[in-house]
C-alpha cells in the first residue's frame, strides 16, 4: 500500500508541461500501435468468421448425416413391413382354401385386400424416403465442397496473419510496454480523459498540436489568446470544437 501512494504522490508532482509531454508521447506509442494493427485489417476478424462458419458447415453435415441415418432405418422398417404383409396375404390365402362359408371367405379376402394396401402404402412411402435420401446427400455433398473451401480459405487467411503477426509482434510488444511506462507517469483522473477522448476520435487522437493556428486534430481555429495560453503550458486546454488535448508546436519539436 506505501508503493501505491509513494506512486501516486509522485505522478501529482508532475509539472503540467512534464504531463503534456507525457501525454503526447502516450499518444504517438498508441499511434504506432494503431498503425501495426491497421496493418493487420480485418484478417483477425476474417480468420473468425471462416472459423466460425465451417463449424456451423461440420454442424450442418453431421445433422444431415444423422436425418439419411434415420430415413434408412424408415426404409428397412417399411420394408420388413411388406415381408411381414405377404406373409399374412399368403396365409389369409391358404386359409381361404379351407373356409366352411362365404362369410368367412369375404372376412379373408377384406384382409388380403387391407395387407395388400398396406404394402402399396409401404412401397409408396420408401419411393418418398428414397428421394429424402437423395436430396440429403447432395446437400451433404455440397456442403462438404464448401467446406472444403472454406477450409483452405482459412489456411491461406491464417498464414498471411502469422506472417503479419511475426513482422509486427515484437515491435508491438515494446510498444505496449513503453505505453504501460507513460501511463503509471499520468495521474488516474488525467489518465481515463485521456482514454475516454480517444475512444470517442475518429482516428484515436486525443493529443493533437497546433498547426497553422488550428487544432491539428478537428482544424478549427483557435483564437490567438488561447495559443498563448497552450504554448504558456500552465494548464491542460482542450479544442473547444473536438474535445482534444492540445498541445504547441515547440512542445512536438522537444518532444522530437
Amino acid at each position: 500500500m506505501a508503493e501505491t501512494k509513494k506512486t501516486t504522490a509522485e505522478v501529482t508532482e508532475l509539472s503540467v508541461e512534464e504531463k503534456l509531454k507525457a501525454l503526447y508521447k502516450l499518444q504517438k506509442i498508441n499511434s504506432e500501435i494503431d498503425k501495426i494493427r491497421t496493418l493487420r485489417g480485418e484478417l483477425p476478424l476474417e480468420v473468425q468468421d471462416l472459423e466460425d462458419e465451417i463449424a456451423g458447415l461440420q454442424t450442418r453435415i453431421d445433422k444431415l448425416h444423422e436425418e439419411v441415418k434415420s430415413l434408412e432405418t424408415a426404409t428397412t422398417n417399411k420394408k420388413n413391413e411388406i415381408n411381414i404383409a405377404k406373409d399374412l396375404i399368403k396365409k389369409y390365402k391358404e386359409q381361404q382354401n379351407n373356409v366352411r362359408n362365404n362369410r368367412e371367405f369375404d372376412s379373408l379376402s377384406k384382409e388380403i385386400e387391407y395387407q395388400t394396401l398396406e404394402i402399396e402404402l409401404c412401397e409408396k412411402r420408401i419411393k418418398e424416403f428414397a428421394a429424402q435420401i437423395k436430396e440429403k446427400n447432395d446437400l451433404i455433398e455440397e456442403s462438404k465442397k464448401k467446406l472444403e473451401e472454406r477450409k483452405s480459405d482459412l489456411e491461406s487467411k491464417k498464414n498471411e496473419l502469422e506472417d503479419i503477426t511475426a513482422d509486427t509482434q515484437k515491435e508491438e510488444e515494446l510498444l505496449i510496454n513503453k505505453r504501460q511506462e507513460y501511463e503509471k507517469m499520468i495521474e488516474e483522473r488525467l489518465l481515463t480523459a485521456y482514454k475516454k477522448i480517444r475512444k470517442n476520435a475518429r482516428n484515436g487522437l486525443a493529443v493533437a498540436s497546433v498547426e497553422r493556428d488550428a487544432c491539428g486534430g478537428c482544424f478549427n481555429q483557435i483564437p490567438p489568446q488561447r495559443q498563448l495560453d497552450i504554448r504558456s503550458r500552465k494548464k491542460i486546454i482542450v479544442c473547444e470544437y473536438c474535445g482534444r488535448i492540445l498541445v504547441d508546436k515547440d512542445l512536438v519539436e522537444e518532444v522530437k
